[in-house]
């Protein structure tokens, strides 16, 4: 799938931004699936440093609330005024484990790209989530995972001298399994996302991933990776 705004961005933004695989570029296919609509509010949960935040204002002239557990409104709020869109995005300090401070049925969708593996892995979430999203609303996340059915007994050689339980990598199908026991929302898509490897090789260049992500890749672990795509629509 295409992602021209991705492309045509400052790429010396996106380097120094980057947090893990590309999430502008990761949100902007995503993005292209969603049905997004001007004035839109969407929550971005776990946004980071607020890149996926900023396609769906700036693309998509969404009203985004950009909250995020590890990087301060404060921080991000700067950045948007930056990039001028301090009038679209509302940056919020957020922990998706504990009370969500929003009203009911509030937002037409929830978001969040490479963050919800951290805290979405588990059989209440979802449940925690739906309250917050109109009825016919809809959450999509994407989270990064194995091709394969792997598990920590089970990981490829490659993978195996790096492996840690705080990867929270899964497969698609353990995520369809997940999501199917929530009967409160029905999953429209669930697939391998095109830009996966694209995103990848651009975090490569970030300083953050000098130190730890660059032997992982160069040992052939990557070859296992996948980027998954999650929607489903509020019952």
């Amino acid at each position: 799938m295409k992602t021209p705004f991705t492309d045509g961005y400052d790429r010396q933004f996106l380097i120094d931004t980057m947090m893990g695989p590309n999430a502008m570029r990761i949100t902007e296919e995503l993005a292209g699936e969603l049905p997004i609509t001007p004035g839109m509010r969407i929550l971005d949960l776990g946004c980071g440093t607020g890149i996926s935040s900023i396609l769906l204002a700036e693309k998509y002239g969404a009203t985004v609330f950009a909250a995020d557990l590890w990087i301060s409104p404060t921080e991000n709020a700067e950045r948007f005024a930056r990039a001028g869109l301090d009038t679209t995005i509302i940056p919020l300090w957020v922990d998706a484990t504990k009370d969500i401070p929003f009203a009911h049925d509030y937002f037409d969708m929830i978001v969040s790209v490479d963050a919800y593996q951290y805290f979405g892995g588990n059989e209440t979430m979802l449940t925690r989530l739906l309250p917050f999203v109109k009825k016919g609303g809809v959450i999509a996340v994407v989270v990064p995972g194995f091709i394969g059915n792997y598990d920590e007994g089970n990981l490829p050689k490659e993978v195996e001298p790096f492996w840690a339980p705080d990867w929270y990598f899964h497969s698609c199908n353990w995520w369809k399994a997940l999501w199917e026991k929530e009967p409160g929302i029905k999953i429209t898509s669930l697939r391998e996302m095109d830009c996966c490897q694209k995103a990848w090789d651009e975090f490569m260049e970030c300083p953050m991933a000098q130190e730890k992500m660059i032997p992982i890749m160069e040992e052939g672990a990557g070859n296992y990776f996948n980027l998954i795509q999650i929607v489903g629509q509020k019952n």
